[in-house]
């Protein structure tokens, strides 16, 4: 029996041409998902079409949402399909991590590609709970929503011509699809080194003069604007391939998504159309995606807003379905349930102390910066009671450590700089990119108490003050949670203005924290084997 065709749509609007820069009235149809006609009309409207949003690099466990409700929360804004690096859950579970990404967001209309992860673990410098090597990246790189291979973040390694890396690349290139890159403020040679290994993209730019270099050897730009790297006023002017989230929290993610960077690109200067195709043609263009433009034969997702300034969007097409409108989504959402991925003891107050019999020690020091990745070297003097070294609480010295949880009982400790903490502890089981549990205090006890918290909720964000203390449960994989993005927003305003009260001034304390131990971003940072200097690669001490 032929297959009996779907109800003939049409939709008019002024049509923004990605291709041709033109904006003229037009009819769109479609019949069955798929766009059939364009055609031009003489009328008059007071709406803009615009093809479907596309984030091209996006870590959706950083929303702290399932991936279902990640989608019920950027769908109204725009959003019509992501380029999701899933390395996250991956470093906690690996291909069952994976596994669950794809499933959950199959439920849902908003498309999620997916790239393999090219760095699970990171390094070897700290414990993640799984290890993605080549047999997985063959068996990822070989499923059809699989569409590239993920940010090399060991860009050390690419450099070095490490075996393991070049097999990696290699196979992304026999199966035709890109290496996306990750290459913070690296330059000259060694840049020209890791561009010719077969990097095609970089999202780490935070200057123009590095962004420029980049450019300028043939690297696609990924603009980012996330919650804790609004980097967008900074490089608008050098140009780009595409502006992307990277890392959002999902309180920002309920004010707008893809179409608030565009209203902010084009507020500084940007032209609607260039900005436009970085978050349209550019990214379908780039990973063999359907989608990207209005044209006949190309999937039928469409966005319609009210101007190219505001970006106020009213109605989202997927698939030729209207899936959002008025700000809403219009399909239910019923997350998959996931295992825990802790196995942890109990961890007790000297357990977070840093010995020494002296009277007092110089200690390096993470120094972090509001709205920035990147950490310094700080130096400080401590004085040491009991045959520990103890924080200066006045001149914002604080105890950090991270704890493993994946049974191997391993953890270190540290000092941080720039958390402003008067008393008790932050902790968290989202610490890119072993997602370990990383704790920042004031005092060993409340440290202790905090570790122990996470581990009783089966992971998650809290703070401790005294006998009071607020939390956010991510029961999935001590990463997201299957809650309501309403929800998770409410718990996480309750935590932050906890965390103020507690001295904190960062704009994103537990987005600021949960990168600490991040070992491919530079200065220094801490893993669950110690203090790591990211410009030599290799462990320091804390007491100098």
């Amino acid at each position: 029996m032929p297959h009996s065709l779907g109800k003939l749509q049409r939709i008019r609007g002024n049509l923004l041409d990605v291709f041709t820069g033109d904006i003229y009235s037009a009819q769109i149809e479609f019949q069955d998902g798929i766009i059939t006609c364009v055609q031009p009309l003489k009328a008059k409207f007071d709406h803009y079409i615009l093809p479907g949003f596309i984030d091209a690099h996006i870590h959706i466990e950083s929303s702290m949402l399932s991936p279902s409700r990640f989608a019920e929360t950027v769908v109204p804004h725009g959003t019509s399909a992501v380029v999701a690096d899933p390395h996250e859950i991956a470093n906690v579970m690996g291909l069952d991590g994976i596994n669950y990404m794809v499933n959950d967001a199959a439920s849902v209309p908003l498309k999620v590609y997916f790239t393999a992860p090219s760095c699970v673990p990171a390094t070897p410098f700290e414990t993640s709970g799984a290890d993605i090597g080549v047999l997985e990246i063959e068996d990822l790189l070989a499923r059809d929503q699989v569409v590239a291979l993920g940010e090399m973040m060991n860009f050390p390694g690419v450099i070095a011509d490490d075996p393991l890396v070049k097999k990696k690349i290699e196979i992304a290139q026999m199966k035709k699809k890109p290496v996306d890159g990750h290459a913070p403020l690296l330059k000259g040679p060694d840049l020209c080194k890791y561009i010719a290994a077969g990097i095609s993209t970089d999202h780490e730019c935070t200057t123009m003069e590095e962004a420029r270099e980049k450019r300028q050897l043939g690297l696609k730009i990924m603009i980012r604007e996330g919650s804790s790297a609004p980097n967008l006023e900074d490089l608008w002017k050098v140009g780009g391939d595409f502006l992307v989230s990277d890392d959002r929290h999902a309180q920002d993610l309920l004010q707008g998504h893809l179409n608030i960077v565009l209203k902010k690109a084009v507020s500084l200067g940007m032209d609607p159309l260039d900005a436009v195709r970085m978050v349209t043609l550019n990214p379908a263009q780039h990973y063999q995606l359907d989608g990207g433009a209005l044209t006949p034969g190309k999937s039928a997702d469409l966005v319609l807003v009210d101007n190219l300034e505001d970006f106020n969007v009213n109605k989202v097409f997927i698939k030729g379905k209207l899936v959002a409108q008025d700000g809403k989504a219009m399909f239910k959402t019923e997350p998959l349930k996931l295992k825990s991925s802790f196995q942890l003891k109990p961890k007790t107050p000297d357990e977070f102390d840093i010995a020494s019999n002296e009277d007092s020690v110089q200690v390096r020091a993470i120094q972090v910066e509001n709205g920035q990745l990147l950490t310094q070297e700080a130096e400080a003097n401590l004085k040491c009671k009991g045959g520990a070294v103890q924080p200066n609480i006045e001149e914002d010295i604080l105890k950090i450590a991270v704890v493993e949880r994946y049974g191997h009982d391993r953890m270190a400790n540290g000092f941080v700089k720039g958390f402003n903490l008067k008393c008790g502890a932050v902790a968290s089981s989202v610490a890119h990119d072993a997602h370990n549990i990383v704790v920042v205090g004031t005092q060993s006890g409340p440290m202790a108490d905090a570790v122990n918290l996470i581990q009783e909720i089966g992971g998650g964000l809290v703070a401790i003050l005294g006998n009071s203390h607020k939390m956010l449960d991510l029961p999935l994989a001590g990463l997201m949670s299957p809650q309501s993005a309403q929800k998770v927003a409410r718990d996480l305003d309750e935590l932050k203005n906890f965390v103020k009260i507690m001295g904190c001034e960062l704009d994103s304390p537990f987005m600021t924290m949960s990168f600490l131990s991040l070992l491919v971003i530079p200065q220094l940072r801490i893993s669950d084997q110690g203090l790591f200097d990211v410009d030599n690669f290799d462990f320091v001490d804390v007491i100098k």
